[in-house]
């Protein structure tokens, strides 16, 4: 039997300026990564989306990016593996702090943006990244493009890792994601989202925007949640899996043969 995680960027607001459907798409995940300040959210954003989290029995995860407010961290930079180092270590850091006050438990962790991009490719940056998460604590797990340093370079220091698929995003065959700036970078439609979405959980592959299948390993699959069609989608893909008997749970293996316990 199949089970994936299902997560969705949330909590990437300011104070009483709420943006996007966090509390809806909490129905419908089992993970939300939560922005740490750097790219958009703040003290008051954490606290709330982390209750929220709680609530609805969703998978805690801090999603830590570049310090770039005004790119909403979308945008490359060149810090040093050691900034990277500091640059997680203080939202991570702070996140869990805001889990622990709140009752709840920090789960995983997911870079955002440019940061995940640029680790995806870079050792150096992947390594840092993960060196910070497992000093914070070895028991979390790092998000990442599946395929990249992101995963390699945590399995190779003893972190837990899923790697992550996207279902809103098309992908190039080298196995990235086809930049934000190209055309055609995003799926907007859901019929092309789900069976996008099946494709990778089922067949463990991906065709490329040329046409290539690539094999992809899919153990939680991301929604953006800022965008346009998230909440449409979420809800879709959690009625399409649960329809193909594939079951939704945080931290879930791509296959797995007994889910009894």
């Amino acid at each position: 039997m199949f089970s994936v995680d299902l997560n969705c960027d949330m909590g990437e607001s300011f104070g009483a300026w709420k943006m996007g459907n966090d509390a809806e798409l909490m129905k419908y995940v089992s993970s939300a990564n939560i922005a740490c300040g750097f790219h958009a959210g703040d003290a008051t954003t954490m606290r709330e989306t982390v209750e929220l989290a709680i609530e609805n029995a969703v998978a805690i995860g801090a999603h830590p990016s570049f310090p770039d407010l005004q790119g909403f961290g979308r945008r490359s930079m060149s810090l040093t593996p050691s900034e990277v180092f500091d640059t997680v270590l203080y939202q991570v850091s702070a996140l869990k702090g805001i889990c622990d006050a709140s009752g709840g438990k920090l789960h995983h962790v997911k870079p955002h943006g440019a940061l995940y991009n640029q680790a995806a490719r870079s050792r150096d940056l992947a390594r840092a990244i993960s060196e910070s998460v497992k000093i914070i604590d070895p028991s979390l797990i790092l998000y990442g493009l599946s395929g990249s340093f992101l995963i390699s370079e945590a399995d190779a220091i003893g972190l837990g890792t899923a790697s992550e698929v996207f279902a809103d995003r098309t992908y190039q065959e080298d196995g990235s994601l086809t930049p934000r700036s190209e055309p055609d970078a995003l799926i907007n439609d859901s019929d092309e989202a789900l069976s996008q979405v099946l494709q990778m959980i089922k067949n463990q592959k991906v065709t490329a925007q040329n046409g290539a299948e690539i094999g992809i390993k899919a153990e939680t699959v991301c929604i953006h949640g800022d965008g346009e069609h998230a909440l449409t989608f979420a809800k879709a893909i959690s009625e399409k899996l649960t329809q193909n008997e594939i079951v939704i749970r945080p931290g879930a293996i791509g296959r797995t043969e007994n889910l009894s316990n």
